[in-house]
């Protein structure tokens, strides 16, 4: 403790923020030794840095340009990027994450993204330092500039651009080869703080992008380095399914990086809500690198860690700008395949003692009725509402305090809960849904979820709300048939809060408990991924 007390006073005279971020590390190491996570030293650290980046688009992207003008454009957006690399590496950091499509844009054709395509060799086929070694692959001025970053600023570097694969000679051995004989694939590349290019990924989950193939096999890409071991590539959409984005985490890799271009979709899945909820449905720690673009709803990122979430997501009115973020977090050993399913199991590291609102005060869950998702109450009236296109069945929560099931089928959720204003003036509904979404992307979903609906009428219970007053202490439960569950606290004008408790049971009861909440409640979420159902 000594040692620890020194290092807390070392960081006395840096800015606010840096001495909290060491403050909540101090506080997560306790809690690992509380619940028996297995987590590091608190010298085990390392500082990470996303950028959000306002990106500058090309005007006309389905017009074709030429290899100078998509040069000339990418430039003026990879200028930003070297201003921020250079505030990044001022602020010790030792990895930085660009967002997806931040270099070149999107909204593009097969054809009209031409001029801005590199061929990106496999650095598991050779070893290539770009800044060192430029005039070795032709037309590759983009890969280059990204590699000297990196190695002027001495950091690891990670960004998404767009590449280009000619196809085999021999067209027997790729029957997926597209008809142009060329596959092109949205891509992160990363690199060595030397500069030397160490991994890439060709995004495997495309999101209507017309201009991009999927690659013709799975790649489930890491790179190691010498601060915090083995580190996963994704790209955005992957992140909604098994992979490559689970099998990452199942093969023990627990610090992931994610550039996205992610357009929020509330109540459910906006970005700070849904990637945070990764972060501790899977215990591990998420870079989240966003691009800014207000017009797309496109905002909102961060450094998330099963146990403490640095970021920002811009409300209205605050100027259209990119943002730095940079924190000191935790390395995450990684862990075998059992401990890590056990882990996994845990949501958050491990079991809990939880306290929960009855109508006779609060009892200690071990003293509560442990069959109340099968025998629980059920009388209360329902409806069905669409949320997030999918049909979930609600019940309202207009009592002071109550203790309310909902089922959608055999899928049951069941809230224990307590406003803490008496008067407040807003409804609310639990709703539960269990099936296969199939707008704009088909994907199984078991879902148990708190929202506070637009207005006073049942039919807006699941639209959009960004704002809240209503505060309630509660234990939200479902009796899920995965273990793949991700949970959200998201509180008014985009405020996440940790849980106080989440527990998976052995016979899937997923449970999360909070309570003094700083905020009004917009979303309290089990997000349920049945990835084994997808295609059915």
């Amino acid at each position: 403790m000594i040692r620890v007390g020194a290092q807390l006073l070392s960081l006395w005279g840096r800015k606010q923020e840096e001495t909290m971020l060491f403050v909540a590390l101090l506080a997560s190491v306790y809690l690992a030794s509380v619940v028996g996570e297995t987590d590091p030293a608190v010298d085990s650290t390392y500082v990470a840095a996303v950028y959000e980046h306002k990106i500058i688009l090309n005007p006309n992207p389905r017009v074709p340009v030429s290899r100078h003008d998509a040069l000339q454009h990418m430039q003026k957006n990879l200028d930003i990027y070297e201003e921020q690399a250079a505030r990044a590496a001022q602020q010790g950091a030792q990895i930085l994450v660009f967002p997806e499509d931040g270099i070149h844009g999107f909204n593009f054709t097969r054809s009209s993204i031409a001029g801005y395509l590199e061929t990106i060799p496999d650095p598991q086929q050779e070893s290539w330092n770009p800044c060192t070694e430029p005039g070795r692959y032709n037309n590759t001025e983009v890969v280059q500039r990204l590699s000297c970053m990196a190695r002027h600023n001495n950091l690891y570097l990670v960004a998404n651009m767009p590449d280009l694969q000619p196809c085999p000679l021999d067209t027997s051995t790729s029957s997926s080869c597209p008809p142009d004989g060329r596959w092109q694939f949205n891509t992160n590349v990363a690199f060595r703080s030397d500069g030397l290019l160490v991994a890439r990924y060709h995004k495997q989950k495309l999101f209507f992008e017309e201009s991009f193939d999927t690659p013709p096999e799975l790649e489930v890409i890491t790179f190691d380095t010498p601060f915090a071991g083995k580190f996963g590539l994704f790209i955005c959409f992957d992140i909604l399914f098994h992979d490559p984005a689970v099998v990452l985490v199942e093969r023990g890799v627990r610090q992931l990086i994610f550039p996205t271009a992610w357009m929020n979709a509330l109540p459910l899945l906006d970005s700070v809500q849904f990637h945070r909820a990764f972060s501790l449905g899977a215990n591990v720690t998420l870079l989240a690198a966003n691009i800014r673009n207000d017009e797309r709803i496109m905002k909102g990122s961060g450094i998330y860690t099963p146990f403490s979430a640095t970021y920002h997501h811009a409300w209205k009115g605050d100027p259209e700008e990119g943002r730095l973020l940079v924190a000191r977090v935790p390395v995450l050993e990684p862990l075998g395949v059992k401990h890590n399913t056990a882990k996994e199991e845990g949501a958050g590291g491990g079991k809990f003692t939880s306290s929960v609102a009855t109508d006779s005060g609060y009892c200690y869950q071990e003293s509560c009725d442990d069959s109340s998702l099968d025998s629980g109450p059920s009388s209360y009236p329902t409806f069905v509402s669409s949320m997030m296109s999918d049909p979930f069945t609600f019940v309202h929560l207009n009592e002071t305090e109550g203790d309310v099931k909902v089922c959608n089928g055999t899928f049951c959720c069941h809230l224990q809960y307590r406003w803490l204003l008496q008067d407040h003036k807003e409804l609310y509904a639990l709703g539960a849904f269990a099936g296969l979404h199939v707008v704009d992307g088909r994907y199984a979903l078991q879902v148990c979820a708190i929202v506070r609906c637009a207005e006073l009428d049942q039919s807006s219970c699941g639209q959009v709300v960004e704002e809240a007053e209503s505060k309630m202490d509660f234990l939200l439960e479902g009796n899920f048939d995965t273990k793949y569950v991700y949970p959200s606290i998201l509180t008014s004008r985009m405020i996440l809060e940790q849980p106080e408790n989440l527990e998976k049971a052995a016979d899937g009861r997923v449970t999360m408990k909070h309570s003094n909440m700083k905020a009004g409640l917009v979303t309290a979420c089990l997000y349920g991924r049945m990835y084994h159902l997808d295609n059915e």
